[in-house]
């Protein structure tokens, strides 16, 4: 995949994480439940939202260490 694929897609998942998340807040904050209740439903969903940012920074983090060992040489050829 190019490297502008790889952005556009890494821009459009980002966009759509975001947009879901901000769209979950809002229904949560404009729900008729009580405070107690509303405070709880967010706490809970930004402890999820939290597990799942980590899972993808770690997955990214595998995708970049891959794509550097396809860059890198595999060994370092030294010429005396």
């Amino acid at each position: 995949m190019s490297d502008s694929g790889s952005k556009t897609i890494l821009a459009f998942a980002s966009g759509l994480f975001i947009g879901a998340a901000v769209g979950t807040v809002a229904g949560i904050l404009f729900a008729p439940d009580k405070g107690t209740e509303t405070r709880r439903k967010i706490a809970e969903k930004t402890g999820e939202y939290k597990d799942e940012i980590s899972e993808k920074i770690d997955q990214l983090k595998g995708d970049i260490e891959e794509k550097i060992a396809e860059v890198m040489p595999k060994e370092k050829k030294v010429t005396k």
